[in-house]
């Protein structure tokens, strides 16, 4: 079985206000105050950079290189909320991502996010019940987190190809 495995998939802030339907720029950090200004330290050093992007463009020369590898599964961890509600949870930085904005995943072809992470209640629960409805409704699976302890528990379970694949993902408090 192939997979394709990231980390650290961030596609909040700045990326989520290149997309179609970007959230509201106010973000709640001691460096920066809008969204907008990560975009414009971006085109500072890389040039212009379209708004309303199309979905997969996020990915850049990525998603070429994904598609060569053929990978039967593609599993990435998701350090974003994915909510347009919910208030910031106070500790300091607090990512999300419109969930009008999940076309980008499923861009990808993602076939399952690893929530398990510290940025998954950036926006409080109403923020991760958003997050797993954006995600299951466009078919994209999710492990380790979940409204009550069972389903945070919960594996993801993939059919492929090759096989089946159970996804568990832990995360620590002492982990930010």
């Amino acid at each position: 079985m192939r997979l394709f495995l990231t980390g650290d998939v961030m596609t909040g802030r700045g990326i989520d206000q290149i997309l179609p339907r970007p959230n509201d720029p106010a973000i709640h950090e001691d460096f920066l105050k809008s969204a907008e200004d990560y975009v414009a330290l971006a085109e500072r050093a890389s040039g212009p950079i379209p708004r309303a992007a199309a979905p997969g463009y996020i990915w850049g020369d990525a998603l070429g290189e994904i598609g060569r590898r053929r990978p039967d599964l593609r599993i990435v961890n998701l350090e974003t909320a994915v909510t347009a509600r919910g208030r910031p949870e106070p500790k300091g930085i607090n990512y999300r991502m419109n969930p009008a904005n999940i076309a980008c995943l499923t861009a990808a072809g993602i076939d399952c996010c690893v929530l398990a992470n510290n940025h998954v209640l950036d926006w409080g629960v109403d923020g991760l019940s958003d997050t797993l409805a954006a995600l299951a409704a466009a078919g994209i699976a999710g492990a380790g987190a979940g409204l009550d302890e069972e389903a945070a528990w919960r594996p993801a379970i993939l059919d492929a190809p090759g096989g089946r694949l159970l996804v568990l993902a832990v995360g620590c408090a002492s982990a930010g």
